[in-house]
């Protein structure tokens, strides 16, 4: 439990710092724990050092993770929890069910499924568009690797926003990104930063959205570079639990 408090403390300072580098306000970066493959007993650690977002890839470990500290701490503990992994159709019931916030919408099918599951639950989902801005196969989203100067991926993502800002149920909440691993910082910043010009580009160009766009950008070994260029949301995990326990 120390060495957890210790290592919350110090991604934390972290933030803190990076905040004060970018002259930006410590208190509007949201630090997503990332819990994934980890047993319940860490989550609840977690929450007793103080830790309120869980971030899960999988819907099934979302599930049964938030059914376990629920009975545990009760309906009203305050946790939120984060869906950042892409969803499959088959399993946007578990998202609609027991989601907080969805950080990686990916394809518009799966919207419109979410759409009519989380009416019939009377329930309102906060998304993230995932974009693709670097290009690389393995990474999911929609693509915007030239949306600057490419007239069909604008016209794409503008479809994607509307279509989404339309569905009952689903509100537009920012954008998510992953910049390439094992690169250069620069290529990395500008992953970011060509994010965060793609959100303000559609808040001035897309009337259907009503509030600024919040930016889910970086992990454990970017997430300074990411909230120097304006992340609003870190989705952090081994820096806080160490690597990952495989076993559970």
């Amino acid at each position: 439990m120390d060495e957890l408090a210790e290592r919350y403390t110090a991604v934390l300072n972290r933030i803190n710092n990076a905040a004060q580098r970018a002259g930006r306000n410590p208190g509007g970066i949201t630090l997503v724990a990332v819990t994934k493959t980890w047993p319940d007993a860490v989550s609840l650690a977690a929450y007793e050092v103080g830790m309120r977002n869980f971030g899960e890839n999988h819907p099934e470990e979302l599930a049964r993770k938030a059914k376990a500290v629920t009975t545990e701490l009760g309906a009203d503990s305050g946790i939120i929890w984060h869906q950042i992994g892409p969803v499959q159709s088959r399993k946007t019931k578990l998202v609609a069910q027991y989601a907080d916030v969805l950080h990686a919408l990916d394809r518009l099918k799966i919207a419109n499924r979410l759409s009519r599951q989380l009416a019939d639950a009377g329930k309102i989902l906060p998304v993230f568009l995932e974009v693709n801005l670097s290009g690389e196969a393995s990474k999911a989203g929609f693509l915007c690797t030239n949306w600057e100067e490419d007239a069909t991926q604008q016209a794409e993502l503008r479809k994607v926003v509307d279509t989404v800002t339309n569905l009952p149920s689903l509100s537009l909440y920012g954008l998510m990104t992953m910049a390439p691993w094992r690169v250069e910082e620069t290529i990395i910043r500008t992953i970011f930063r060509r994010t965060r010009l793609l959100a303000e580009w559609l808040e001035q160009t897309m009337p259907s959205i009503q509030a600024p766009l919040h930016l889910s950008m970086g992990m454990t070994d970017d997430f300074e570079i990411a909230i120097e260029e304006g992340a609003t949301h870190v989705r952090v995990g081994r820096a806080i639990f160490g690597e990952r326990d495989y076993s559970n």
